[in-house]
């Protein structure tokens, strides 16, 4: 069975990819949100003919020679593609097998402990700690996070005072039941980083999620040695060679690679095995609802070191206007906060027939 079409459906903000091989099987998968169109192209000009006419169950072959292949046009947005391509193929082999993804990779259906994200930091501290304290009594979330600082803010706030005022504020709305992780998104430079760290220690925060510029592990590494909370990270890296240098370095207490950056779940199992060996639990970034949660479901239920919760994020169409219409069905729900990976073959998703109809259709054929 080999890769006979490989289809795009995209707009600015999203690309689902269908593969279909020579036997007529097909399955979904999904390259990043945000500019996929333009991922869209790199997929079929960078990425489609190398593997078109490839076993499909030849995962890692082909993850191999698009990256050698492509050798001089290493980062993100090759990733991308890739990821788009390998998770379609995933769910084509499942779907072919009768089996779930997470089966193939050697797990089990079932249960998976949420954690509520939020994404918003023009929000008050008191509208977010009432929201919150919603979402815990409707659907039983049992952690959350919620941002400080401001995105890649060298030290600069969202708004003055912001994080010492919602930090005490949240963490004593939700009350002791409730896991609090925050997350910085790269918004602190060391000093100011642990300053707020202790801050979160003392309001029983036990998540501090990428203090520091991603990009300087040295300086994230210098918040993780001087705090007994968990400090993560990761989501924005899809190089190996900086995962192995992460790990090796104890950068961080917890590994958060994202599927859709990464390119693809083969490239997150190596890094959660590599993690693995070194200790440290895979708690794998996802921060919408597109497909990109559902590859992380599947993943959490497969690893033998998955972190303690999945993040599924609280943002609906308002934050996230793309997000409307994308499948068929309700392919994600929180009941006793816990979000469910099903038996159906494949990952169980079906794309609407009427957002394919007003996306941007492309194939490469062989």
């Amino acid at each position: 069975m080999t890769i006979k079409r490989i289809e795009t459906y995209s707009t600015r903000d999203l690309c689902f990819v269908r593969i279909v091989a020579n036997d007529g099987a097909s399955g979904w998968g999904q390259v990043a949100p945000y500019n996929a169109d333009i991922t869209a192209t790199v997929l079929h000009r960078q990425v489609a003919p190398w593997v078109l006419g490839l076993e499909c169950a030849a995962i890692d072959l082909l993850i191999d020679t698009v990256l050698r292949r492509e050798h001089k046009f290493p980062g993100a947005y090759l990733c991308r593609a890739l990821g788009g391509v390998e998770t379609a193929l995933w769910d084509l082999l499942g779907k072919r097998a009768g089996k779930s993804v997470c089966e193939l990779l050697g797990g089990t259906p079932g249960p998976v402990r949420a954690y509520g994200s939020s994404m918003r930091r023009d929000i008050s501290p008191e509208d977010e700690a009432r929201r919150l304290c919603s979402l815990r009594d409707r659907f039983g979330f049992d952690a959350f996070k919620f941002r400080v600082g401001g995105e890649c803010g060298n030290d600069i706030d969202e708004w003055p005072g912001r994080t010492e005022a919602i930090v005490p504020l949240v963490c004593d709305a939700l009350g002791d039941d409730v896991a609090k992780l925050v997350d910085g998104n790269s918004g602190f430079l060391p000093p100011r980083a642990i300053e707020v760290g202790h801050m979160l220690e003392d309001n029983g925060v036990t998540h501090f999620e990428e203090p520091c510029a991603y990009w300087e592990l040295e300086q994230t590494k210098q918040v993780t040695d001087a705090l007994s909370l968990d400090v993560t990270g990761g989501e924005q890296d899809c190089e190996m060679s900086i995962w192995r240098q992460m790990i090796d370095m104890r950068a961080v207490d917890v590994v958060q690679p994202d599927v859709c950056y990464i390119g693809g779940i083969s490239r997150t199992l190596q890094v959660a095995a590599l993690a693995g060996q070194a200790g440290l639990p895979c708690t794998p970034h996802a921060a919408n609802l597109s497909m990109v949660t559902m590859f992380t479901m599947h993943v959490l239920r497969a690893i033998p070191n998955a972190g303690k919760y999945l993040e599924f994020s609280i943002e609906g169409t308002d934050y996230y206007p793309w997000q409307t219409g994308l499948f068929e069905g309700e392919p994600y729900t929180i009941k006793d906060g816990q979000a469910t990976v099903t038996d159906q073959p494949g990952f169980g998703i079906e794309i609407r027939a009427e957002w394919l109809a007003k996306s941007h259709l492309q194939s490469s054929t062989c």
